[in-house]
């Protein structure tokens, strides 16, 4: 099956910018969690720029990489697999039975917490750690999904051709 240009170039879009999201991500996760992440580390935030700039690029990446692989690239490779797409937890579902994510269960999980770290200012420094820490323990799971969507993509577009 022949994939159509439009749909080929907005894919490998995708593709590129999902992998470059994984790497970006990783590299943040590796600079503020060299060490186990604390409170005390927590409690040097509004001191400390460097760590502030991580932080904030942590958790922005962390949610930028969730949305491009959850709200574009699955739909669009459910598209490309000839599968019907729908809400968000029908196509998680779709994700997690062709093998794409662990489950959608992890999967609205991490969308919680990713919103929690997003959205909410949290003040206390033991819930902020604790989302923190959280949000590192998910980020291999993360980019394990994020890289199955991107292989089984790159499959498909050199199987049709493009």
């Amino acid at each position: 099956m022949k994939t159509p240009s439009s749909q080929a170039v907005r894919l490998e879009f995708l593709v590129r910018v999902t992998e470059k999201e994984c790497r970006h991500l990783l590299e943040t996760d590796g600079r503020l969690f060299g060490n186990l992440f604390t409170i005390e580390d927590a409690q040097r935030i509004e001191a400390d720029p460097v760590l502030t700039e991580r932080l904030d690029a942590f958790v922005s990446r962390f949610a930028r990489l969730q949305d491009t692989v959850g709200d574009k690239l699955l739909p669009a490779l459910l598209h490309l697999l000839a599968e019907k797409t729908g809400a968000a937890i029908d196509n998680l579902d779709k994700a997690e039975k062709l093998g794409l994510i662990v489950s959608a269960d992890v999967w609205v999980e991490m969308r919680q917490l990713r919103n929690q770290m997003v959205h909410e200012y949290i003040e206390d420094l033991a819930v902020l750690t604790s989302a923190l820490r959280a949000g590192h323990a998910f980020v291999p799971v993360l980019v394990a999904a994020a890289r199955r969507c991107v292989a089984e993509t790159q499959q498909r577009l050199n199987a049709s051709g493009v």
